[in-house]
């Protein structure tokens, strides 16, 4: 059978094009990975794979059927099946913790690596390294932009315990305002039963969602409420 028969793909090139799926996916998995993110760098890689060897099912997989009369080939049929049924991976990965939603950008970025797997099983090169290429310097390069020039603010959860009587909300107000912390929503439970430090001493405690400038380190705020007056521990999420 000739090779440039747009039908058919020889085991060589089969080979070739699941191993820069494999390539290129673990790439953008291993950025995912080193981030700590919930889909790293075997499902990424996974994900990739699949989605070229489920391209090239599409193309080459129902070849011999070409030749058949009332038979339509459609080759793009598989592939629209992985665009949508990415979708449910993807939600996987995003969360709602309460504070804020997380997981979108990883979310983003196995739909993109189906995508390059799909363009890797067409024979796509070159837009598969491409992409690939771009794809790194928006999760890398651009999020370090990010986090040096763009000022933005993040959602957290503090908990805050201390001394009845002695930590007040005006004192913790004062704190925030200083540290530029947005309140967002505070509960203030006073003398809260089984919460004490000896048999005579009742412990408050007050919980706070807020928002906390990007530069802030998690470790930093909390040494700091723990000169607060009346304060005995500090929880930050």
């Amino acid at each position: 059978m000739p090779v440039h028969d747009p039908w058919y793909i020889d085991n060589i090139h089969i080979l070739l094009r699941l191993l820069a799926a494999m390539l290129l996916g673990g790439l953008i998995g291993w950025e995912r990975e080193r981030s700590s993110h919930a889909a790293g760098l075997r499902t990424h890689i996974l994900v990739c794979v699949g989605s070229a060897l489920i391209m090239m099912l599409s193309v080459y997989g129902f070849s011999e059927f070409v030749a058949e009369t009332n038979v339509r080939i459609d080759p793009a049929r598989l592939a629209t099946a992985v665009i949508s049924g990415i979708g449910f991976l993807g939600a996987g990965t995003i969360l709602f913790t309460g504070k804020a939603i997380t997981g979108l950008t990883t979310a983003a970025s196995l739909w993109v690596v189906a995508a390059i797997g799909l363009a890797i099983g067409a024979g796509f090169f070159f837009a598969a390294f491409v992409a690939t290429f771009l794809v790194l310097v928006n999760l890398w390069v651009l999020n370090i932009v990010e986090l040096r020039y763009i000022r933005r603010s993040k959602a957290h959860a503090i908990t805050v315990e201390g001394i009845s009587g002695v930590l007040t909300l005006e004192r913790v107000s004062k704190f925030m305002y200083a540290e530029n912390i947005t309140i967002k929503k505070i509960t203030f439970i006073k003398e809260r039963s089984g919460h004490t430090i000896s048999s005579e001493t009742l412990l408050t405690e007050l919980r706070m969602n807020v928002e906390i400038h990007h530069e802030y380190r998690p470790m930093d705020i909390i040494s700091r409420m723990q000169k607060i007056d009346g304060v005995t521990a500090v929880s930050i999420e």
